[in-house]
């Protein structure tokens, strides 16, 4: 899962999203990589493949396999989100739109939205404590991002949507 995870995300940086100066200082690439290869790379990852890991009880093949496919349908949905927040600007502008579908409805960052639950579908099945820390950390970061961004949507449309809400539907 993780390894998909990574994967899309390369291609999404490839072929989908779109960088301007301000989007990554280059401040942000130690505070990220202490994020990725601290928190995920070695909390997480380090304990979950080592050899003496035991998955739980619970943790049947089925239970295993319906995990990563969830897991694959919030990706899916992410990706979409990223393609729809592409398409909101037409390329060299700085006109942006308000974002419909794939769960900007109820959410003015559902691309978040998607990535936390992904993440959460995983760190349910691995059972790692360091997975935990990982997403509690990630969720922090992307509400504190969604909060921003719907703060932004709201100033600039002022018919943007009253009922949707930051990051998760009907809560933030």
């Amino acid at each position: 899962m993780a390894i998909l995870h990574y994967t899309k995300r390369e291609l999404e940086t490839f072929f989908v999203h779109r960088f301007s100066s301000e989007t990554m200082p280059y401040t942000n690439v130690f505070k990220n990589s202490a994020h990725y290869y601290g928190l995920f790379g070695f909390l997480t990852m380090y304990f979950y493949l080592h050899p003496d890991y035991t998955p739980p009880a619970w943790a049947t093949p089925a239970i295993f396999y319906g995990a990563c496919a969830l897991f694959c349908v919030f990706e899916f949905l992410n990706l979409m989100t990223h393609i729809t927040l592409k398409n909101l600007r037409r390329p060299g502008t700085t006109e942006r739109n308000i974002p419909y579908g794939w769960g900007f409805g109820l959410v003015s960052s559902a691309n978040y939205l998607w990535e936390s639950l992904a993440w959460l579908t995983f760190v349910v099945q691995a059972q790692v404590i360091g997975g935990y820390v990982f997403l509690l950390a990630s969720i922090y970061q992307m509400a504190v991002w969604a909060v921003k961004k719907h703060q932004r949507y709201k100033k600039e449309f002022p018919n943007y949507p009253k009922g949707r809400k930051a990051i998760f539907p009907f809560i933030l």
